[in-house]
């Protein structure tokens, strides 16, 4: 075997290798159709200029992108390497759109942070709005919730459009 294929192998081993661990650990990557969650967001929660939407698991950035076209600064947690790699350079010149490449339990938001979206797999949703209820605690401030395709057991969504929830997380009194 040629040195240069060896090395694809081991490259392409690398890459498979991420991904499957990042899906063994709850976060699969699975694209969100641009053209649905626009729609989705202008019935749900339209964004602007003092909104800041963090996207759990930001894949390949379309929910980032869309946030920054209607104004708003989007920030993607990814705990994929190559997707948050992906992310900066795609979104290298765009000042609105950043991202971390990190695990978002272990991330604290941001204080000017409004929305969160998470397309996420149905057993990880109430771990996330766990993780989300405590950040609007920390805040103290309400946080609004975006999930795509799961809804929350025990909180009712503000509004519903197609796939999408949007909940309103409120800080609680103690």
């Amino acid at each position: 075997m040629a040195f240069p294929t060896l090395i694809i192998i081991i490259l392409i081993l690398i890459v498979v290798g991420i991904f499957l661990i990042t899906s063994l650990t709850g976060a699969p990557y699975v694209p969100t159709l641009r053209k649905d969650f626009e729609k989705a967001l202008k019935k749900l929660l339209p964004l602007g200029k003092d909104d800041l939407l963090i996207d759990l698991g930001a894949g390949d950035g379309v929910i980032l992108d869309v946030a920054a076209k209607n104004g708003a600064k989007a920030l993607g947690i990814e705990l994929n390497p190559i997707l948050a790699g992906i992310i900066r350079f795609r979104f290298r010149k765009k000042p609105k759109v950043s991202v971390k490449c990190k695990n978002f339990y272990h991330f604290s938001f941001p204080k000017e942070t409004t929305v969160i979206y998470a397309f996420a797999v149905g057993i990880h949703i109430e771990p996330i709005y766990h993780k989300i209820q405590k950040e609007a605690n920390r805040l103290n401030k309400p946080l609004y919730f975006i999930s795509n395709a799961f809804n929350l057991k025990d909180l009712k969504p503000e509004k519903k459009s197609g796939t999408w929830f949007l909940y309103k997380i409120t800080p609680e009194k103690h």
